[in-house]
């Protein structure tokens, strides 16, 4: 299942409505090799307008999700926690880690899951 956001509203979508951009058919791909523990955990594919990004959100037992951003142009994947309400620093996000863009898709899925896994987001 994949969800647009736009100007607050989240809708799901589906076939032919989902964007055919170059990061969707990159977070698609990535998707696709994550294994049956991420599955479990909610993941899915979210194309947010508001903060302008493709990414793959995790719903995690934290505070917020976690969200695999696809990289723009020459910049790394970042692994990003959203929380739902501004923590004591005023922040709506934090970066947990960023890797290269060197790795193929099943990497980039593997490197997630375990990173995940290891964290303690996922069970």
């Amino acid at each position: 299942m994949e969800l647009q956001i736009s100007d607050g509203i989240v809708r799901q979508v589906r076939g032919a409505d989902a964007p055919m951009t170059a990061l969707a058919i990159q977070a698609r791909t990535i998707a696709n090799f994550l294994p049956l523990l991420c599955r479990r955990a909610g993941a899915r594919i979210v194309h947010n307008s508001d903060r302008s990004y493709t990414g793959i959100r995790f719903e995690t037992k934290a505070v917020g999700p976690v969200v695999l951003e696809m990289p723009m142009g020459e910049e790394p994947y970042r692994l990003v926690q959203e929380f739902i309400d501004p923590d004591k620093a005023g922040r709506m996000e934090v970066e947990l880690r960023r890797f290269p863009q060197t790795y193929q898709p099943q990497g980039i899925a593997h490197i997630t899951a375990d990173f995940l896994r290891a964290s303690g987001f996922l069970k």
